[in-house]
């Protein structure tokens, strides 16, 4: 038996960050036999404005097994220049809508018009279990909305049954075989149907193995659903990490190699003072913070939150282009400045085909093939970033004392005395080295058509605080533009000197 209701609710208009709409009531005086479906229908209208998150609240009453909820909503006809209509969407449980979300049923985000939550199982980005009675609430939010506003339609329908059992997540283990202290290849930005990807866990599984890659990390848009997917897809060869891209209004930024189930909140701006909170919830959980893809032209992309309480930045993001070349000029800086730094990282941020697993992908120098490990190796920089596993490289700086040090450590010399960097690369043809510090580009060599050189180059502390790596591909015809050409790989740095000499 169904029965289906449509309710209209008036227009919502911005000036706060978030509203609540009146609650739909599906509350009934005697209970309804188990498999009855109830719909409710909602009909409304956002104005230009609209404020970032906007409440359903819907009355779920005793002996409710399923919830399942739809929506649609108009895209009109804009000029060129002037966005369009995107709309969000997500749900909270009976706990409620507080931060830092206790109540979290899931999220898509625009990824889907449909979903569906009950004891055993859940679409996609939505967490299964129980279908508790209360005040539950269709989260949407509104992403841009044109000038003649926005409407939409909201369905929610209930049906009637005993409550279930919701099965045990199985999460990847913190571990695998590895080759004790070595080079890892890892893509710690990786996009599935949990979100808004459109390949599977087996599927990006593959890719990843494909790609030569030892282990990856899940980062799905503001959702922990993807953290039990990789059941029998890991193994001695490939670590799979838990994590979450935070997708923040002013910014998004990675939750790496988190506490499995760990659901870090997306629903605040800079200007809140929330953000500090999150980095602390992210470090108890044993992970990393690092701003993703900070200078993207996406909206709400760019990054507002400043860099205290990073661990590190990703500097690359899927096929080099001008906005890797902004965020690696913007790195730059902060690590010419000295005022401590942030290593780089480079992650795919694969979603689809053609995206491609492990371009860019992060080499991670660490003690085993385990989270704490490769995350120890990321948090202190001894890691590079190259375009493929067709790559190799490797970089060090030597004095004529026998001193050594490699990628994120430090060569304590006199500020006077003579010391030799040196790079070993292969897989790069017709590469061009850069050799750059705090003074700038130093120096520059032209590897041999097959791909593989070495490039030395004499320096002192007084001459480079630190010194890091560029590897090239040969600039495109542009005339007398002097940009160079696409970035094969990116060292961190190697640091001359003793601490805070400049």
């Amino acid at each position: 038996m169904k029965r289906r209701d449509v309710l209209r609710f008036g227009a919502a208009t911005g000036g706060t960050t978030a509203i609540t709409l009146a609650p739909v009531d599906f509350a009934q005086a005697a209970p309804a036999p188990p498999g009855e479906e109830e719909t409710r229908t909602v009909r409304g209208h956002l104005d230009p404005g609209a404020p970032d998150f906007v409440y359903l609240p819907v009355e779920v009453p005793r002996g409710v097994r399923r919830i399942a909820v739809s929506y649609a909503y108009d895209r009109p006809e804009v000029p060129d220049g002037t966005q369009g209509n995107a709309l969000d969407i997500g749900i909270f449980d009976e706990r409620g809508t507080a931060l830092p979300g206790a109540g979290f049923r899931g999220w898509s985000g625009g990824a889907r018009t449909e979903f569906a939550i009950s004891a055993e199982e859940a679409t996609p980005g939505y967490l299964a279990g129980p279908v508790n009675a209360g005040t539950w609430h269709v989260a949407l939010g509104p992403y841009t909305v044109a000038p003649q506003g926005l409407d939409y339609e909201v369905t929610v329908t209930l049906t009637r049954g005993g409550p279930g059992r919701t099965p045990r997540p199985v999460h990847p283990p913190q571990r695998a075989a590895g080759r004790g202290r070595a080079w890892y290849r890892g893509d710690c930005h990786l996009h599935t149907v949990h979100s808004d990807g459109r390949r599977t866990p087996a599927d990006v599984a593959a890719a990843a193995r494909a790609a030569g890659l030892d282990f990856i990390v899940t980062t799905e848009h503001n959702t922990t659903s993807g953290h039990g997917a990789w059941q029998g897809l890991w193994g001695d060869d490939l670590l799979v990490l838990c994590g979450e891209e935070v997708t923040t209004r002013n910014g998004h930024f990675l939750a790496l190699g988190t506490d499995p189930g760990t659901f870090i909140d997306w629903r605040y701006r800079a200007r809140d003072g929330a953000y500090a909170q999150y980095t602390r919830r992210i470090h108890r959980a044993g992970g990393l913070v690092v701003p993703a893809h900070a200078h993207a032209a996406c909206i709400g992309c760019s990054w507002k939150f400043g860099f205290t309480g990073a661990d590190a930045v990703e500097v690359w993001n899927g096929p080099w282009n001008a906005e890797d070349e902004l965020a690696l000029a913007g790195w730059d800086s902060l690590l010419r400045h000295g005022d401590g730094w942030l290593p780089a990282m480079g992650n795919s941020d694969a979603h689809r085909e053609p995206d491609v697993v492990g371009l860019p992908q992060t080499v991670v120098l660490a003690d085993d093939l385990s989270r704490p490990a490769i995350l120890a190796g990321i948090r202190s920089g001894r890691s590079w970033v190259a375009e493929s596993a067709a790559v190799g490289l490797a970089f060090s700086v030597t004095d004529e004392r026998g001193g050594h040090a490699g990628i994120g450590e430090r060569l304590r010399a006199p500020q006077d005395r003579r010391v030799t960097v040196r790079l070993d690369v292969s897989g790069v043809p017709e590469g061009v080295v850069r050799l750059v510090t705090d003074q700038g580009v130093r120096h520059t060599a032209a590897l041999p058509g097959g791909g593989s050189g070495t490039v030395t180059w004499d320096t002192t502390p007084a001459n480079a605080s630190h010194v890091r790596a560029e590897v090239r591909h040969p600039a495109p015809e542009q005339g007398e533009s002097g940009l160079p050409g696409p970035m094969a790989a990116i060292t961190n740095p190697v640091f001359l000197g003793a601490a805070g000499d400049r």
